[in-house]
């Protein structure tokens, strides 16, 4: 097993590589995409499902230090011997730092974004970027407050209050036991102007400092943020590549695919070509291959699980998804996906499935769930073959000629 965290480049095909993450639970080829476990759980699968894939079983997870926090807590995961140890699951894990959590909970809510603006709507967990009115938006209920020694948010669980500064972040994180730990930062609102987006970004600058200073071993990723500014972006970008972070985290509220785009262009040439990095939040299709093109090694959502939930099924179909709700569906035969080697496609119908979410059978969350990380994980897989073989544009010129079949 190996004993020290370290990344090196094995291939590359012009911006875009592969590489090797080593962890005391074992290398990670990337890119590489984690599924989020959200509450130390990847919703409706355990150890087997994810193990049953094969060689495109999960490489690394996601679980998020905000929800571990309030319940059942990081005191309870440590006496049970660490996240590993508590999920029964043996390979890595990076937990993130809280810091999207407060932003949702803080401004958010207040200017109803997400990732992609719309953090309430259907359009979000489409991966498809709104327009928003400021003008139009309801006023919510803050549940955060941001002072420079940290953010004070309200449970959304029981409505007790938490002082959550980043040495608290990351003394949760390195309780839950993670391999890889995120510094504590704001996540500005793509509605914030350039004053509080360069406000907010040098005291994040500031959280991420002591983050380091609290951590015990040196595999945390920093953040950069900036919002949709060039200059405070590649400002933050030579902030987190110059200090001692292991890796680079690319973060922030964005405007549209468009402007990440943008985002990761501007940065670029900042990043230390010695660390790796990880896009936070992002996994969609294209966004993949938008990121990966422009160098980037790790990515993570909660969007392949989530609309398996919702029977949204993903294929290499217009838009990559086949919604089998649909009456058409009723006495379909055939797999999700014909030529696909998961655990679903070898053994139920379109049919069987359309009628588990009909019937709102819980079956349907686990099988749905199966396909779409194994999907997401041979994805990987071919991204990683492409980038060796010097053939990467081709492969996805050849996916995104789907998403518009």
């Amino acid at each position: 097993m190996a004993k020290k965290f370290c990344f090196e480049t094995v291939a590359t095909d012009k911006k875009a590589r592969v590489g090797k993450l080593v962890t005391p639970h074992g290398e990670v080829e990337t890119p590489v995409f984690l599924p989020v476990g959200t509450q130390a759980s990847i919703k409706s699968l355990d150890r087997r499902d994810l193990e049953d894939m094969g060689e495109t079983e999960p490489q690394m997870i996601l679980a998020n230090t905000y929800h571990l926090y309030l319940r059942p807590g990081a005191d309870t995961v440590a006496k049970m011997g660490g996240l590993h140890k508590f999920m029964n699951w043996d390979r890595p894990i990076l937990t993130d730092s809280g810091g999207f959590q407060v932003f949702s909970l803080g401004f958010g809510i207040e200017h109803q974004v997400g990732k992609m603006v719309d953090l309430f709507s259907k359009s979000m967990v489409l991966g498809e970027a709104v327009a928003v009115d400021p003008k139009e938006l309801v006023v919510r209920t803050k549940l955060c407050k941001i002072e420079e020694d940290g953010p004070t948010f309200q449970s959304h669980i029981d409505g007790s209050v938490h002082f959550f500064p980043p040495e608290i972040s990351v003394e949760t994180q390195e309780k839950l036991g993670a391999d890889f730990i995120v510094a504590l930062d704001e996540c500005t609102s793509p509605l914030h102007d350039y004053d509080y987006t360069k406000t907010s970004m040098e005291r994040s600058h500031r959280w991420e400092v002591r983050s380091l200073k609290a951590a015990k071993q040196r595999n945390m990723f920093g953040v950069i943020q900036g919002g949709p500014f060039e200059d405070l972006r590649v400002k933050s970008a030579k902030f987190v590549s110059e200090n001692d972070f292991f890796g680079i985290g690319i973060g922030g509220a964005l405007v549209s695919k468009e402007k990440m785009r943008e985002i990761l262009d501007w940065i670029y040439p900042h990043l230390s070509p010695q660390k790796p990095r990880h896009l936070l939040g992002i996994g969609t299709i294209d966004d993949i291959f938008t990121g990966v093109e422009r160098g980037v090694d790790i990515f993570d959502c909660v969007h392949p699980t989530r609309i398996a939930r919702m029977g949204w099924l993903l294929t290499k179909t217009k838009n990559f998804t086949l919604d089998l709700n649909k009456v058409a569906y009723r006495l379909d035969s055939g797999p999700i996906e014909e030529g696909c080697g998961c655990y679903t496609c070898q053994h139920y119908t379109r049919a069987y499935l359309h009628h588990l979410f009909r019937a709102r059978e819980l079956l349907a969350y686990r099988l749905a769930t199966i396909h779409n990380v194994y999907f997401m994980m041979s994805l990987m897989k071919d991204i990683r073959r492409a980038i060796a073989e010097k053939r990467f544009a081709k492969l996805k010129e050849n996916w995104l000629k789907l998403m518009q079949s």
